[in-house]
Protein backbone atom coordinates (compact mmCIF):
# COMPACT_ATOMS: atom_id res chain seq x y z
CA UNK A 1 0.00 0.00 0.00
CA UNK A 2 1.87 3.53 -0.87
CA UNK A 3 2.20 5.96 1.81
CA UNK A 4 2.38 9.50 1.34
CA UNK A 5 4.89 12.40 3.08
CA UNK A 6 2.65 15.50 4.18
CA UNK A 7 4.07 17.40 1.21
CA UNK A 8 2.84 14.85 -1.16
CA UNK A 9 -0.93 14.77 0.59
CA UNK A 10 -0.84 18.68 0.37
CA UNK A 11 -0.43 18.85 -3.04
CA UNK A 12 -2.93 16.35 -3.85
CA UNK A 13 -5.33 18.16 -0.87
CA UNK A 14 -4.08 21.57 -2.97
CA UNK A 15 -3.68 22.93 0.59
CA UNK A 16 -0.50 23.58 2.96
CA UNK A 17 1.82 20.78 4.30
CA UNK A 18 0.91 23.16 7.63
CA UNK A 19 -2.96 22.63 7.31
CA UNK A 20 -2.15 18.75 6.57
CA UNK A 21 -0.05 18.88 10.21
CA UNK A 22 -2.75 20.03 11.79
CA UNK A 23 -5.47 17.85 10.69
CA UNK A 24 -3.05 14.77 11.57
CA UNK A 25 -2.74 16.24 14.91
CA UNK A 26 -6.14 16.97 15.79
CA UNK A 27 -6.73 13.07 14.40
CA UNK A 28 -8.41 13.33 10.99
CA UNK A 29 -6.02 12.40 9.20
CA UNK A 30 -4.76 9.39 10.07
CA UNK A 31 -0.78 9.65 10.36
CA UNK A 32 2.36 7.39 11.26
CA UNK A 33 6.07 6.72 10.82
CA UNK A 34 8.11 5.37 8.29
CA UNK A 35 11.28 3.21 9.18
CA UNK A 36 12.79 5.85 9.13
CA UNK A 37 11.05 8.27 11.72
CA UNK A 38 9.26 10.23 9.14
CA UNK A 39 5.83 11.06 9.35
CA UNK A 40 3.58 9.38 6.39
CA UNK A 41 0.40 8.66 5.37
CA UNK A 42 -1.41 5.43 4.86
CA UNK A 43 -2.67 6.11 1.34
CA UNK A 44 -5.82 4.07 1.74
CA UNK A 45 -6.31 6.13 4.84
CA UNK A 46 -5.77 9.59 2.98
CA UNK A 47 -8.14 8.13 0.10
CA UNK A 48 -10.92 7.96 2.77
CA UNK A 49 -10.14 11.31 3.82
CA UNK A 50 -10.62 13.19 0.50
CA UNK A 51 -13.14 11.25 0.01
CA UNK A 52 -15.74 12.49 3.10
CA UNK A 53 -13.39 15.71 2.54
CA UNK A 54 -14.98 16.41 -0.74
CA UNK A 55 -18.60 15.10 0.37
CA UNK A 56 -18.67 17.17 3.67
CA UNK A 57 -17.04 20.64 2.47
CA UNK A 58 -17.49 23.45 -0.07
CA UNK A 59 -14.40 24.24 -1.47
CA UNK A 60 -12.88 27.53 -0.14
CA UNK A 61 -12.20 30.96 -1.37
CA UNK A 62 -8.17 30.09 -1.46
CA UNK A 63 -8.95 26.85 -4.03
CA UNK A 64 -7.84 27.39 -7.31
CA UNK A 65 -10.33 27.86 -10.00
CA UNK A 66 -12.52 25.09 -11.75
CA UNK A 67 -10.07 23.34 -14.15
CA UNK A 68 -12.12 23.07 -17.99
CA UNK A 69 -12.87 19.73 -19.59
CA UNK A 70 -10.23 18.36 -21.53
CA UNK A 71 -7.15 18.99 -19.18
CA UNK A 72 -5.48 16.73 -16.69
CA UNK A 73 -6.46 16.17 -13.00
CA UNK A 74 -4.28 14.40 -10.59
CA UNK A 75 -5.76 12.62 -7.49
CA UNK A 76 -5.85 9.39 -5.25
CA UNK A 77 -7.83 6.12 -5.98
CA UNK A 78 -10.92 5.95 -3.91
CA UNK A 79 -12.20 3.11 -4.89
CA UNK A 80 -12.14 0.22 -7.34
CA UNK A 81 -15.03 -2.38 -8.56
CA UNK A 82 -14.55 -5.12 -10.09
CA UNK A 83 -16.98 -6.92 -12.02
CA UNK A 84 -16.20 -9.44 -14.78
CA UNK A 85 -14.24 -7.62 -17.49
CA UNK A 86 -14.90 -4.22 -16.38
CA UNK A 87 -13.41 -2.37 -13.45
CA UNK A 88 -14.63 0.84 -12.19
CA UNK A 89 -12.41 3.15 -10.79
CA UNK A 90 -12.92 6.35 -8.88
CA UNK A 91 -10.59 9.65 -8.12
CA UNK A 92 -10.89 12.44 -6.08
CA UNK A 93 -9.39 15.00 -7.53
CA UNK A 94 -9.32 17.95 -4.78
CA UNK A 95 -13.69 19.07 -4.71
CA UNK A 96 -14.09 16.93 -8.34
CA UNK A 97 -14.79 13.24 -7.99
CA UNK A 98 -13.99 11.42 -11.70
CA UNK A 99 -15.83 8.11 -12.03
CA UNK A 100 -14.09 6.13 -14.90
CA UNK A 101 -14.79 2.28 -16.46
CA UNK A 102 -11.66 0.41 -17.40
CA UNK A 103 -10.82 -3.31 -17.78
CA UNK A 104 -10.20 -5.50 -15.25
CA UNK A 105 -6.74 -6.00 -17.16
CA UNK A 106 -5.98 -1.96 -17.51
CA UNK A 107 -6.83 -2.02 -13.08
CA UNK A 108 -3.78 -5.20 -13.03
CA UNK A 109 -1.17 -3.65 -15.25
CA UNK A 110 -1.36 -0.06 -13.56
CA UNK A 111 -1.49 -1.38 -9.81
CA UNK A 112 -4.73 0.72 -9.34
CA UNK A 113 -5.59 0.26 -5.79
CA UNK A 114 -7.33 2.47 -2.89
CA UNK A 115 -5.21 5.55 -2.31
CA UNK A 116 -2.74 5.09 -5.50
CA UNK A 117 -1.76 8.53 -7.22
CA UNK A 118 -3.71 8.55 -10.44
CA UNK A 119 -3.88 11.60 -13.53
CA UNK A 120 -6.97 11.44 -14.93
CA UNK A 121 -7.08 12.90 -18.67
CA UNK A 122 -10.68 13.95 -19.57
CA UNK A 123 -12.14 14.45 -23.41
CA UNK A 124 -15.57 15.55 -23.73
CA UNK A 125 -16.66 11.53 -24.03
CA UNK A 126 -13.84 9.65 -22.16
CA UNK A 127 -11.75 9.60 -18.94
CA UNK A 128 -8.06 7.88 -19.30
CA UNK A 129 -6.63 7.00 -16.00
CA UNK A 130 -3.10 6.70 -16.46
CA UNK A 131 -0.27 6.23 -13.23
CA UNK A 132 2.75 8.65 -12.94
CA UNK A 133 5.87 6.61 -13.71
CA UNK A 134 7.66 5.23 -16.56
CA UNK A 135 5.97 4.70 -19.81
CA UNK A 136 6.31 1.06 -19.80
CA UNK A 137 3.62 0.82 -17.68
CA UNK A 138 0.94 2.44 -19.21
CA UNK A 139 -0.83 0.73 -21.62
CA UNK A 140 -1.00 0.82 -25.40
CA UNK A 141 -3.57 3.58 -26.54
CA UNK A 142 -7.28 2.30 -27.64
CA UNK A 143 -6.98 0.39 -31.43
CA UNK A 144 -3.10 -0.25 -31.06
CA UNK A 145 -1.54 -3.74 -30.58
CA UNK A 146 1.98 -2.09 -29.69
CA UNK A 147 3.55 0.97 -29.49
CA UNK A 148 1.94 3.96 -30.36
CA UNK A 149 2.57 4.66 -34.20
CA UNK A 150 1.24 7.79 -34.20
CA UNK A 151 -1.24 7.28 -36.66
CA UNK A 152 -5.26 6.40 -35.66
CA UNK A 153 -6.16 4.76 -32.34
CA UNK A 154 -9.10 6.57 -30.57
Amino acid sequence: MPTYSIGQAARLLRVSPETVRRWADAGRLPMGRDGSGNRVIDGAGLARFVRERAGGEAPDEASPAPVPVGNALTGIVTGVRLDGVVARVEVQAGPHRIASLVTREAVKDLGLAVGVTVTARMTSSDVHVEVPGPAARRPAPYGTAGPPTGRGGR
